[in-house]
């Protein structure tokens, strides 16, 4: 299914509403309880995989009894979440077949419910249906451009510079760190607040943001984080932002977190690059910088009890100690952890702590196919492999597993076009219509992949794509920007996620997948954050000590 989505998808979902009514007394003089036969819509069975039918559908209801007319109307209602909706009815097949039609259309994406009570009875024996049914229906997107076409240029600056408010705009006032999600208070994360510096470095260079407010930021972000909650160096992954107090991520979790703290690295490495020491500012800034990251005790987390294991570990609690037991082994999302361990000028970790942790020996390797694209490592995973460790750390290399342009690319490749096959029928994927990564989902938060698909659609999965599929990325940014604008498109850019199949859109926006939007974006167009990341004198040793090609 291409193009765009211009689907209606109805899921024929029969459910008891209320109590079960399975069990009816059997009717008087001899009437017999009846069933439904089929159900059609538009002359076709209705299955989840039907994507055909206007906003006008024709319902039709076969029973194995007849049905009686009055009994009818009132018991076999569409209805949506404005109520009943007005419906012409029609009896076919000596009256055993019910046709039900909206006498409006319906409205656009939206959910609807065919209902069939119990106390449906037939015409002939005054029987009844044997149990309530519910039918789910939702209807087709709404085809139409929901902006004005502009160029595509035009198009990528609107995206970077409404995300980049989620980091300026909606930054905490008193500590500039980014909250975790657009309802999280006082909470700010770590992580995301490195993805956000990255994405300020951005905005400056496209004059989104004047250079001088930009570096006033970066002064107060540096500022909080010099006195807030740290542990052998490392912050934790939530942090009060207007105390710098740890809020705990979990009961245990409640100390360092060395995943978080190293994004918050890469974006702090990203902005001494880019400020300039000849500025009093600038150089002040700097220093400070350098006294933070030297602070970090990488090689504390190889967890030296009483020898040193050759493993990082991602958490230590101050009253736990390694009571979490998350050893970084294998390929995710923590490779940026590794690089800059070995690139520590103070804390830092010999080879074979990423060869045995990281590389697991050589076990990441796979080199499996998947819908004709070879992937180096592990299998299809959530796209937010590819991109977290990847906003400053250039992949365009090679270690002893991987070429990391290759693995990325093709495991967003093997994304799209495992969306664009769509092997669970959810209505909506195709080519402009993909991406399937961490996000909120309508039952909560969830790490979305090909392997454990639920219908969930984040825009942060293709967006921050763009350097490694452009043309696949920017169809998906048209369709989610043209076509679900309406939905989608919010005060920070888009929102978090969709689901077409049920007619859900997220009204959330989270620091972690609004960064790599922008930081992404900035990458594919002029190579910024890879060049001022890899210009580190730091990351180019790191890159010999782990014989990077």
């Amino acid at each position: 299914m291409k193009h765009n989505c211009r689907l209606i998808y109805f899921i024929g979902v029969i459910g008891l509403i209320g109590s079960c009514k399975k069990d009816n007394p059997s009717p008087p003089n001899g009437a017999k309880n009846f069933t439904l036969v089929n159900l059609q819509l538009d002359s076709q069975p209705f299955t989840p995989a039907n994507t055909s039918s206007p906003l006008t559908p024709q319902l039709s209801l076969s029973f194995s009894d007849r049905i009686d007319h009055q009994s009818a109307q009132s018991t076999i209602v569409l209805s949506g979440t404005e109520g009943t909706v007005p419906s012409t009815y029609s009896f076919t097949h000596h009256d055993s077949t019910v046709t039900l039609q909206p006498v409006n259309p319906l409205k656009y994406w939206k959910v609807y419910s065919l209902q069939i009570a119990s106390d449906l009875t037939s015409f002939s024996h005054g029987g009844k249906y044997e149990t309530n049914s519910n039918y789910t229906i939702v209807t087709q997107l709404d085809p139409a451009d929901k902006f004005p076409r502009i160029s595509d240029t035009a198009l990528l600056d609107s995206v970077q510079k409404r995300t980049l408010k989620y980091f300026w705009d909606f930054g905490h006032s008193a500590s500039g760190m980014a909250r975790e999600r657009n309802t999280s208070g006082n909470t700010v994360t770590t992580g995301g607040s490195g993805f956000g510096l990255m994405a300020i470095v951005a905005g400056i260079s496209r004059n989104f943001i004047p250079r001088t407010e930009g570096i006033a930021r970066f002064n107060k972000i540096v500022g909080f984080l010099e006195t807030a909650d740290r542990f052998h160096g490392a912050w934790p992954h939530w942090i009060d932002g207007s105390t710098g107090k740890i809020i705990p991520f979990s009961a245990n979790d409640n100390g360092a977190d060395l995943v978080e703290t190293s994004f918050m690295i890469q974006g702090l490495l990203t902005v001494r690059q880019y400020l300039t020491s000849s500025d009093t500012v600038g150089n002040n800034l700097i220093n400070r910088i350098n006294t933070l990251w030297g602070a970090v005790e990488w090689d504390w987390f190889r967890r030296c009890e009483p020898t040193c294991q050759n493993v990082l570990y991602w958490h230590w609690s101050p009253d736990k100690a390694w009571i979490m037991n998350f050893p970084l082994y294998g390929y995710f999302e923590e490779q940026i952890t590794y690089v800059l361990a070995a690139a520590s000028p103070t804390h830092g970790i010999p080879k074979i702590v990423y060869s045995n942790g990281y590389g697991k020996n050589g076990s990441i390797v796979k080199n499996n196919t998947f819908y004709n694209h070879v992937l180096p490592l592990e299998s299809p995973a959530p796209l937010f492999w590819v991109q977290y460790s990847y906003l400053g750390l250039d992949p365009h290399f090679s270690d002893d597993y991987a070429n990391y342009w290759t693995q990325n690319v093709n495991a967003t490749l093997i994304n799209q076009a495992y969306c664009i096959a769509n092997p669970k029928q959810y209505a909506g994927y195709s080519d402009s219509c993909w991406g399937l990564t961490a996000s909120d989902n309508q039952n909560g938060y969830g790490a979305q992949s090909p392997a454990n698909d639920n219908g969930t659609i984040t825009p942060t999965a293709a967006l921050s794509s763009f350097p490694y599929a452009p043309v696949e990325s920017m169809k998906a940014l048209k369709f989610f920007y043209y076509t679900l604008g309406d939905h989608l498109w919010g005060p920070y850019g888009f929102y978090d996620a969709f689901n077409v199949s049920t007619g859900w859109t997220a009204n959330s926006t989270l620091a972690i997948d609004q960064g790599p939007i922008v930081v992404m974006i900035e990458n594919y167009r002029s190579g910024l954050l890879w060049n001022l990341f890899m210009s580190a004198p730091e990351v180019q040793q790191a890159k010999t000590t782990l014989g990077f090609q």
